[in-house]
């Protein structure tokens, strides 16, 4: 019988995260009917997934389903201010949630849960912020056997002069509102400030990938504490030009990556965004690949139905079960 169960963690900032375990409780401890799915026998793995803006855990509870029917120990982490997650105290960006939220579970996973292996899955902004992440803590680089990003990029969606006049217009659109209304605009259950999404909108606009408070010095020097996190968020006398741009570190994640994007994603995720990104990464078995009807696919796939469609779980969540055995250890836990 699949279950769900939910944890809350704490973040350094006092904010509490949900974490979703999603299991299969069937008499098994090891990959059952591997004949009917040709898929070898394999020890379970542990799977950490996480959504993007405007969405919950319900953006990844199918596939995390499907991982789980396999015998995969899954576990969904739900943004602050989303799903079951704490309402922030304070305003918080794409980087916030990379370095509390990300923190805290993985903090979960390694000191509490004492995980010996994990496979990251990730839809949108939740490949951005395991990115940023991991800039920040390379110690954890080593634990993660591999990562699956869905429509993930940063610094590519703006590359003619049509797709900067769309970004910049729904910038200057959302700055009046104040914020994006993901309901009427369909993207989602969850609104997103304009001091959410305007790190979003100027990492592509100005084609970097800056921090919003790590600074150069320090990083240069080892990893910003929270202390000076906080203090360096507050300092008004900063220039873009102190701060880091993490487009430029990402090449320390050795990680095998498997990257996906969709044809038919012409605003959020690109193709050609979706490539910059993946490009940023540095391991020779990395895969790409776009997924359209021009590539003999089942559809050209929008941002959404990427990751969460019929077609998607037909022909793409094998190829994702395939690159997590492939990187699996022997000894799951």
């Amino acid at each position: 019988m699949m279950t769900r169960t939910l944890h809350l963690v704490t973040t350094k900032d006092d904010e509490q995260i949900a974490v979703w375990k999603v299991v299969d409780n069937s008499d098994k401890d090891t990959i059952a009917n591997t004949s009917e799915n040709n898929l070898p026998d394999i020890t379970p793995q542990n799977i950490f997934l996480t959504h993007g803006t405007f969405s919950d855990k319900q953006t990844c509870l199918k596939i995390a389903e499907y991982f789980a029917g396999l015998g995969h120990h899954c576990y969904i982490m739900e943004w602050r201010g989303h799903g079951d997650s704490s309402l922030p105290k304070e305003k918080f960006n794409f980087e916030t949630v990379a370095t509390y939220d990300y923190e805290a579970t993985f903090r979960y996973f390694f000191e509490e849960l004492k995980l010996n292996n994990l496979h990251c899955v990730t839809h949108s902004g939740g490949g951005v912020g395991l990115t940023m992440f991991l800039v920040q803590n390379p110690s954890y680089i080593d634990k993660v056997n591999s990562i699956s990003m869905f429509a993930c990029q940063a610094f590519g969606a703006a590359q003619d002069s049509t797709s900067h006049a769309k970004i910049l217009t729904a910038k200057i659109v959302t700055r009046l509102v104040g914020f994006i209304p993901a309901k009427q605009f369909k993207v989602g259950p969850f609104n997103e400030s304009y001091y959410t999404m305007t790190q979003w909108y100027d990492w592509n606009l100005c084609k970097n990938f800056k921090s919003s408070f790590l600074k150069k010095a320090n990083f240069d020097k080892g990893r910003a504490n929270i202390d000076e996190v906080n203090e360096s968020t507050h300092q008004q006398k900063s220039t873009a030009d102190d701060f880091i741009d993490y487009r430029h570190h990402m090449a320390q994640i050795t990680i095998p990556v498997y990257s996906i994007s969709a044809k038919g994603d012409t605003f959020i995720s690109p193709t050609r965004g979706c490539r910059l990104f993946f490009e940023g990464f540095n391991n020779l078995t990395n895969v790409f690949r776009e997924y359209s009807l021009s590539n003999g696919d089942l559809d050209d796939y929008t941002h959404s139905r990427i990751m969460i469609s019929r077609n998607a779980a037909t022909e793409i969540w094998p190829t994702v079960t395939a690159w997590i055995e492939k990187h699996a250890r022997t000894q799951g836990k």
